[in-house]
């Protein structure tokens, strides 16, 4: 059997292992940058538009805008996204995909190809010279017969052919595969041009998107309704225009109406449905006065409700540690200097508003014969909404020392609510609330009892549905009756005694 000879330098051999390395790297891509394309590969422009994702969710927004009646800026973006990405993709298709392809498909199987065909050349040729040697062989062992010498003669002209076939083969794979090597930076920039087309895509992509944001943001911003609970109030003013925040001032409106004079406003609960109802009519700044002016429970509830659900307190988190240094100062003058202080500190819009509170509250103790509600029992229910430290500790914590010292701070302001915020305050300051009748909702209840139970049932009813909140109110209600100053300060909590301020009557002036 003829021995294959090796008519390949060792640098060719080289080439050839290569070849098949960038063949099976070109081919792998070409398969995964075809499955990244989100249109029809070989479409033209109009009809891989049909067919793109991005082309049809555009349609669907257009469709949406013409139906709710609004502009369509949201499907205008989108398509305007679907014509760079089919333009993206067909550059990315002609100037990368299909060169891969004819690299991994064409190209290279070709010179695989040539590689093949010079090995069968290689093998003819040695089949030929093996032949011509045993027939050199067999003619000088027979010398005398002629015919032998003819016969070697062909066969040496056979493999004189076959090796300058190899040659020319050889020649033109080495043609092949050095012109390889000498492209193959070329067959590189075909990844790098891919990086090209992404990146240019993607800054059409983002100044398409930067041009249209400030239209949408500007048509988001012109809408009237906008949610406030749960949101910082500078936020809510300022896109709102206003100084007080809607849901405090319609609150206190209301409650100025119709309910000055309702037995335990802010610590009785209310239905748990018209809270919820009342606070998304809020949030959508549409209230009937008409028809909440007959639950002032549920206006307490929804103003608490918006105060402790802000996400920092009236009062804020920057001075929570001065308002409670303010509360612990033992002489009575410096203490509410110090309180003084602290409200000069607050933000333009916490002190609006802190203000507008306070003096709301002050004006709600007039009636605390009517209500009870005395400006302790105010402080107790409404102090832990107007301030709360950062980290809140566990809820026993908070039912004592932390909301102990709050009512120590509150309590003052409210008491002294002239003194701390001088000067008369305007609470419809839009306008935009009528004046119902006032009704007295608890001669309502005493001359109106149900059919199925008196007053007093009733109360206890009411006390048996309230939530954990309105029952930690009471709780603190009750502690502080009972139990007096005694206990509180056993807790190293100092509760203050304002009264000298009141003995002084309106005569204190800020120092």
């Amino acid at each position: 059997r003829a021995e294959k000879t090796e008519v390949l330098s060792e640098d060719l051999l080289q080439v050839e292992k290569r070849l098949e390395l960038v063949k099976q790297v070109s081919h792998s891509t070409h398969k995964k940058l075809t499955a990244c394309l989100q249109g029809q590969q070989g479409l033209d422009a109009d009809k891989r538009s049909k067919k793109l994702p991005l082309t049809t969710l555009a349609q669907c927004l257009m469709e949406g805008s013409a139906v709710l009646g609004d502009d369509s800026l949201l499907g205008e973006a989108e398509d305007k996204l679907a014509q760079e990405l089919i333009h993206f993709e067909l550059q990315v298709e002609r100037d990368v995909i299909e060169p891969l392809f004819v690299l991994a498909e064409v190209e290279i199987p070709n010179i695989q190809k040539q590689r093949k065909h010079l090995a069968k050349l290689v093998l003819d040729m040695d089949s030929s010279r093996t032949r011509w040697q045993q027939s050199v062989k067999s003619s000088g062992l027979a010398s005398n017969l002629q015919p032998s010498g003819a016969k070697a003669d062909a066969l040496r002209e056979e493999m004189e052919e076959a090796a300058n076939r190899v040659e020319i083969c050889r020649d033109q794979l080495s043609a092949d595969m050095y012109n390889f090597v000498a492209k193959e930076v070329d067959y590189a920039n075909y990844f790098q041009t891919l990086i090209e087309v992404q990146a240019e895509y993607h800054r059409k992509s983002l100044a398409l998107l930067q041009n249209f944001l400030p239209q949408i943001k500007a048509q988001q911003e012109a809408w009237m309704e906008k949610p406030s609970f749960g949101k910082p109030l500078e936020e809510h003013l300022a896109v709102s225009g206003r100084e007080i925040a809607f849901p405090v001032e319609a609150c206190v409106t209301m409650l100025l109406e119709c309910g000055m004079q309702e037995e335990g406003l802010f610590r009785v609960a209310p239905s748990a449905s018209k809270l919820k109802k009342l606070k998304a009519a809020l949030d959508c700044c549409v209230v009937d006065v008409q028809e909440y002016s007959a639950d002032p429970h549920a206006i307490a509830g929804a103003l608490k409700s918006y105060l402790r659900e802000l996400p920092e307190p009236l009062m804020t988190f920057e001075l929570y540690e001065e308002w409670i240094q303010a509360s612990n100062i033992p002489e009575q003058e410096k203490r509410l200097q110090a309180l003084w202080n602290a409200c000069e500190k607050l933000p333009k819009a916490n002190y609006n508003n802190i203000r507008y509170v306070i003096k709301f509250l002050a004006k709600l103790t007039e009636y605390q014969d009517m209500n009870k509600m005395t400006p302790s029992n105010v402080a107790i229910v409404l102090g832990p909404n107007l301030l709360w430290p950062q980290a809140e500790g566990n809820m026993t914590e908070m039912m004592t020392t932390l909301s102990l010292q709050i009512v120590g701070i509150i309590e003052p302001l409210i008491q002294h609510a002239d003194w701390f915020f001088p000067g008369d305050i305007e609470f419809n300051v839009t306008g935009n609330y009528g004046s119902p009748l006032h009704v007295n909702h608890n001669a309502n209840y005493s001359s109106m009892p149900s059919p199925d139970m008196d007053h007093g049932e009733r109360r206890q009813h009411d006390q048996a549905r309230r939530p954990l909140s309105v029952a930690t109110d009471n709780m603190m209600l009750e502690f502080y009756k009972k139990d007096g100053l005694r206990k509180i300060q056993s807790m190293g909590v100092r509760v203050m005694d304002t009264s000298w301020v009141a003995r002084r009557g309106t005569s204190a002036g800020r120092k």
